[in-house]
């Protein structure tokens, strides 16, 4: 199950971290502001207020993750990682047989961390892969490895119905490809392919902690 992240007041324990977090990146830096200037800069009405602007796009980025922790039995072939799922395939070949694995060929229990992109991230209704490079680093994100991403649409074969989601990497040539779980035409299906045409704004992304 998805867990439900419960609305709740910031603490005065959060707080302090966050300035302890802001103090000690400035005393890391103090030699690459002049003492003069940043009085002025203190001097600054509503500074305040900018300061706290970025720390609130990162709250309300991560404020609709969807988080869900699976296992995943990497001793199975990519092709078995697939057919488990029970999906509809559209797939090209050479890429699924080099679909990323994982370290190791054991059942891991791995949480998948499911977001959205900023909107500012889409030109045209669509992002395209570097682009959503520069959102899974923005959520503090890797993209989650596509034999994760299978465990978690086998676990639970509807949540593409409303949520469909994927993941992407790069062959051994630099090109983009993807694996993709969406409901289509009617049938639960996973798409792995190569190509970077875009994503329109109804996916969602899945990562895990770097």
């Amino acid at each position: 199950m998805a867990k439900t992240m419960i609305a709740a007041q910031m603490t005065e324990g959060q707080i302090e971290n966050v300035v302890a977090k802001l103090r000690d990146a400035l005393r890391k830096h103090a030699t690459e502001f002049a003492s003069r200037v940043v009085q002025q800069v203190l001097g600054v009405e509503n500074l305040g207020m900018e300061l706290l602007a970025p720390f609130r796009v990162r709250v309300e980025a991560f404020s609709n993750l969807i988080i869900r922790r699976v296992k995943v039995d990497r001793a199975r072939t990519p092709q078995q990682a697939l057919d488990a799922t029970g999906r509809r395939q559209y797939i090209t070949r050479e890429v699924v047989d080099a679909m990323p694995r994982g370290n190791s060929l054991i059942v891991e229990e791995v949480e998948v961390t499911f977001f959205k992109p900023r909107p500012e991230a889409y030109k045209d209704g669509l992002i395209s892969d570097d682009r959503l490079k520069a959102e899974f680093d923005f959520h503090g994100l890797k993209p989650v490895d596509p034999y994760a991403l299978a465990a978690v649409n086998e676990a639970d074969p509807s949540f593409a119905d409303t949520h469909p989601n994927g993941t992407h990497w790069k062959d051994k040539d630099g090109k983009w490809c993807f694996a993709a779980f969406v409901r289509w035409r009617g049938g639960p299906d996973v798409i792995v392919d190569r190509f970077d045409i875009g994503w329109g704004d109804d996916w969602v992304f899945g990562g895990v902690r770097k």
